[in-house]
C-alpha cells in the first residue's frame, strides 16, 4: 500500500530540490543564451559541462585549489578554449541553418567524450571538497552543504549574467543580434564577434555549473549527455534565451524531480523531469516566461 513520507524528510528533499534547481538554471543558462542569441542547438553542451567538472577536479587534485573559489578560473579556461572552437568550427557556418553547426556540435561532444575518457578513464570521479557531503541543519530541515553554496553561487552569476546583458555595451550588441542580427549589422554592430563572445559566456556558464555538479555529484567521461537533457528541460521549460526564466525553471524542476523521488523512489527522479520536458514543449513550448534575450 502506498504510505506518505515522514513530513521531516518531504521538507528536507524539497529543500533540496530547490537548492538544487538553482544549480540546474546555471548549468543551463549558457544552452539558453547560445540558443537565443546564435540559434544554436548546442549539442556538445553536456561535455562543455562534464569539462568544467574535470577541470575543477584537477585543479584540486594537482595544486589544492578550492573548486568554489577556482570558479573564476575555471571559466575563463573554459571561454579560452571555446573561442577558437566556435571560430573554426561554427562560424564558417552562419547562414547555412541550424541544422549544419547542430550536427557539427554533436561530432564535438562525440571527440570530447572519447578526449575525457583517454585523459582521465572510465572511473567515476567527484570533486572532494570539505563541505561536499557535509550535512547543513536548517531547523528541521536537512540539506547537503554543497547545495546552499552551489544555489547561493549559482544565484549569484545568473544576476551577473543578467546585469551583463541588461546594463552593458555588450549586453545591447548582444540583444540586437538576437533581435535581428542582419539589422545589428547595418548599425554598426560586429555580429561575428558577439557571437563567438556570447558562445564564451555560455561555455563559462556550463564550466561553472560543471564544477558545482562535480562537487554534489560523481560524473564520468559520458555524463554529458544526461545532464544535456536536464538543460534542454530547464531551457524549454523557462523560455529560450530568457534568464530569470531559466532561474525560475531550474529551481521548479529541482522542486519537482525531488517530490517525485520523495513519492516515487529516487530512480523516478529523472523520469519527472524528462516527463515535464515532454509535456511543456507540447502544451507550452515558449516556455514559463515566452520572452527571449532582449
Amino acid at each position: 500500500m502506498f504510505a506518505l513520507p515522514d513530513a521531516t524528510v518531504v521538507a528536507s528533499s524539497l529543500a533540496s530540490g530547490l537548492l538544487l534547481g538553482g544549480m540546474l538554471a546555471l548549468t543551463a543558462l549558457g544552452l539558453s543564451i547560445a540558443l537565443g542569441v546564435m540559434r544554436l542547438v548546442n549539442l556538445a553542451h553536456g561535455e562543455l559541462l562534464i569539462g568544467g567538472a574535470y577541470l575543477g577536479w584537477f585543479a584540486l587534485q594537482q595544486f589544492g585549489l578550492d573548486p568554489i573559489a577556482g570558479l573564476p578560473l575555471v571559466a575563463l579556461a573554459m571561454a579560452a578554449l571555446a573561442l577558437p572552437l566556435q571560430r573554426l568550427l561554427i562560424a564558417p557556418l552562419a547562414g547555412k541553418g541550424m541544422e549544419a553547426p547542430m550536427m557539427t556540435m554533436f561530432g564535438v561532444s562525440i571527440i570530447l567524450q572519447n578526449f575525457y575518457l583517454f585523459a582521465f578513464s572510465a572511473d567515476t570521479r567527484s570533486i572532494e571538497a570539505p563541505y561536499a557531503a557535509r550535512p547543513l541543519q536548517l531547523g528541521p530541515v536537512t540539506v547537503a552543504e554543497i547545495y546552499v553554496i552551489g544555489f547561493a553561487v549559482s544565484v549569484l552569476l545568473v544576476i551577473s549574467v543578467h546585469l551583463l546583458v541588461s546594463r552593458t555595451g555588450f549586453g545591447r550588441d548582444l540583444r540586437a543580434s538576437a533581435a535581428d542580427p542582419e539589422a545589428a549589422a547595418v548599425m554598426g554592430v560586429n555580429v561575428p564577434r558577439v557571437h563567438a563572445l556570447t558562445f564564451a559566456l555560455g561555455a563559462a556558464c556550463a564550466a561553472m555549473g560543471g564544477v558545482l555538479i562535480g562537487t554534489a555529484f560523481a560524473f564520468t567521461p559520458s555524463a554529458g549527455s544526461t545532464w544535456l537533457l536536464i538543460s534542454f528541460a530547464v531551457v524549454v521549460l523557462g523560455g529560450v534565451g530568457n534568464i530569470f526564466g531559466t532561474l525560475i525553471a531550474g529551481i521548479a524542476l529541482g522542486v519537482l524531480q525531488s517530490l517525485g523521488a520523495v513519492l516515487f523512489g529516487d530512480g523516478w527522479r529523472d523520469f519527472v523531469g524528462l516527463v515535464l520536458f515532454l509535456a511543456a514543449l507540447a502544451l507550452r513550448p515558449q516556455g514559463i516566461v515566452a520572452a527571449r534575450v532582449r
